[in-house]
């Protein structure tokens, strides 16, 4: 089979498939004769064809996937003029503590928005499929460590937590809630973005705490 052809057969299963496509299920639509090296050159060619069209090829957390550009996102919604679920500022304000200093506790989040995190908040996180528990701390009371999902990085278009947008970035965090769902109450992204800083500042002042734990879930594309 020669590229154009080959591309041509990953271009159609990408187009009809419901959920991102891993390379090892895209090797099967030829017999596994093309290696993983090649289907990487193969799936880049084909995100070059697509740079001038209202769809785009990214690769996400659970593999490849077509999908409308941001940019087209308005018109599609003429289409579907029902209001997408919102969510409340303290559950988006959590679900970044969550993003950006995983694993951490229900007890490390109430630290650093300095308020109480209801239960009912990370209930609704974790039904959404953005969050779940993958452990314990070992100390006093064995707290539930929370991190995000597969599904988090893949609503946010992203494969790797690396390419969340750096606290320092102005708007950084407003544009984390934009990509997500819409905020029912008035969110103050450089509030929360500095809270964060300051809490990433206290860590590296204490030898022995770290921020981030490479083996959370969702930080492995």
């Amino acid at each position: 089979m020669n590229t154009l052809d080959a591309k041509r057969v990953l271009e159609t299963a990408l187009l009809c498939a419901s959920q991102p496509l891993q390379v090892r299920e895209l090797r099967q639509l030829f017999h596994d004769e093309l290696g993983a090296d090649t289907l990487k050159t193969l799936l880049e060619s084909l995100q070059q064809d697509w740079q001038q069209r209202g769809l785009e090829l990214v690769q996400v957390a659970s593999g490849w996937r077509m999908q409308s550009r941001p940019e087209m996102r308005d018109f599609l919604d003429r289409l579907h003029p029902e209001k997408p679920p919102k969510y409340s500022r303290a559950a988006m304000e959590t679900l970044a503590i969550i993003a950006y200093r995983q694993p951490v506790t229900r007890g490390d989040m109430e630290d650093i928005r300095g308020v109480t995190v209801n239960s009912l908040v990370i209930k609704q996180l974790e039904d959404r499929g953005w969050v779940e528990v993958i452990g314990h701390r070992e100390t006093v009371g064995r707290p539930m460590l929370y991190a995000t999902t597969r599904q988090f990085l893949d609503d946010l278009g992203i494969s790797s937590l690396d390419q969340l947008p750096p606290l320092e970035t102005q708007g950084a965090t407003e544009g984390f809630f934009e990509q997500l769902a819409p905020i029912t109450e008035e969110a103050d992204p450089s509030q929360m973005a500095m809270a964060l800083e300051n809490d990433h500042q206290d860590e590296e002042s204490q030898p022995g705490l770290s921020h981030g734990d490479s083996t959370a879930a969702g930080n492995t594309p």
